[in-house]
């Protein structure tokens, strides 16, 4: 038998009493509170969560990168270059214009450095898989996002449920006490057992600011995911909890083919690319960059017309490069480091949160076919043998916090197991089991 069909029938049976929360439902049923704010379903909280400001910040970040690439790729700008020689300072430069009669030697000319190499080529792949990196990133950012905000809307909607759990507890231990106060006058209840009664319904008006406060802070965490402040009135998460499935046989197999898939790792392994390319590119710098240049030159006297050819080569040495070269090589060699550690760092975490959803399920069965179910009888036993004098009240006042431990244990781990579900799904992406 279910859990709601048990309380179906204990409600018809007239047994079910006030303090049986929302927490003793099935499963995959949520209660929303009657003063409920604006509803806020998961969906909305992913889609959020890829828009928060530290996802757009990644976002911003992948642009520049590619921005970055346009300005690799190209040559060297040409230069121009204007200049008066040949000026007579013992004779002078004679009469008449400036530009046709002055014996000045005016030139006009233009540079150009040719690189070679292939440091042009080098140095736009440094870019592009700098760039597939920065992307990548962007992609895991997102991921973290969606994965911590996905598990704040569970705390939320896990807080909701303790806070509607914890009034019904209160409220039931307020009216035993006032039925206990009424006995006290009587003369049918000794003032001990009915301080007891007030005592239990203290402390669980005590609880109910608990949870009161354990909702308002869930609400603010979520904002903190999703980049939004919460609208007047606060947020209510709205939805289901999963069902709770076994993995499929060869699972673990899966795992494998999905680290290689990870957007953290796709971006070490481009970030070790572009660093070969960048040893690469240090090593070209020992092939020289000759600057070939001319020049038209006016000399009124001499000629209009003079061509003058140049070329310029920098006069460098074998060693002149070895620090860059060394850098570079030592650059390349941390990357390979850093790929390896994520690596290992994404199997450890796939391979955790598949055993996380593994132990939660078996859990959550757990709670929801036997303890709970256990728990819940055992109460209507004891509600039952109290209202007949069979029962002390001590043993009742103890029979319903058992209970009410069971019900939010259970709540517990309930989010776990969602949070687990979801965080694999998340990164597993279309490769997960499907339930």
């Amino acid at each position: 038998m279910s859990i709601r069909h048990l309380f179906f029938v204990l409600a018809l049976m007239g047994t079910a009493t006030p303090w049986m929360g929302p927490a003793a439902l099935a499963a995959d049923t949520l209660v929303v509170p009657a003063a409920a704010g604006t509803a806020l379903r998961l969906e909305q909280v992913l889609q959020a969560a890829r828009q928060n400001p530290d996802a757009m910040a990644a976002q911003r970040a992948a642009e520049a990168a590619r921005a970055d690439v346009q300005a690799a790729d190209r040559a060297p700008a040409p230069t121009l270059s204007a200049g008066v020689s040949s000026i007579d300072l013992q004779n002078g430069v004679g009469g008449g214009s400036f530009w046709a009669q002055k014996r000045l030697d005016k030139s006009l000319g233009l540079d150009w450095t040719w690189e070679r190499g292939n440091k042009r080529a080098l140095r736009t792949e440094v870019a592009e898989r700098s760039a597939r990196a920065a992307l990548a990133e962007g992609k895991e950012v997102k991921l973290i996002q969606q994965i911590g905000a996905q598990n704040a809307f569970y705390d939320l909607l896990a807080a909701q449920e303790r806070l509607q759990t914890v009034q019904a507890i209160a409220q039931s231990a307020q009216q035993l006490a006032d039925t206990a106060a009424r006995r006290l006058k009587a003369g049918d209840m000794s003032a001990q057992e009915a301080a007891r009664t007030r005592i239990e319904a203290e402390r669980t008006r005590a609880e109910v600011h608990s949870a009161r406060l354990e909702q308002q802070q869930a609400t603010q965490v979520l904002s903190i995911w999703t980049g939004q402040p919460p609208p007047v009135g606060s947020w209510t998460a709205q939805g289901t909890w999963p069902a709770f499935h076994t993995m499929s046989a060869g699972t673990e197999g899966v795992v494998d083919a999905l680290v290689e898939e990870r957007p953290d790792v796709v971006a070490a392994r481009e970030r070790v690319a572009a660093a070969q390319a960048a040893l690469q590119a240090a090593q070209a710098l020992r092939s020289t960059d000759p600057s070939i240049g001319t020049s038209l030159d006016h000399y009124p006297g001499t000629s209009t017309r003079l061509l003058a050819l140049r070329i310029a080569v920098p006069l460098t040495s074998g060693q002149r490069f070895d620090g860059e070269i060394g850098r570079a090589l030592a650059q390349e060699q941390q990357s390979q480091d850093l790929l390896q550690k994520t690596r290992v760092h994404a199997r450890s975490e796939l391979m955790a949160l598949m055993q996380g959803w593994q132990a939660s399920v078996g859990r959550l069965k757990i709670y929801d076919e036997e303890i709970l179910v256990q728990a819940a009888q055992l109460a209507t036993q004891a509600e039952l043998a109290y209202s007949k004098g069979g029962l002390p009240l001590t043993d009742l006042i103890e029979a319903r916090r058992t209970l009410r431990n069971t019900q939010l244990e259970a709540l517990a781990v309930r989010s776990e197991h969602a949070k687990a579900l979801g965080a694999w799904h998340l990164r597993s992406a279309s490769q997960s089991p499907k339930p």
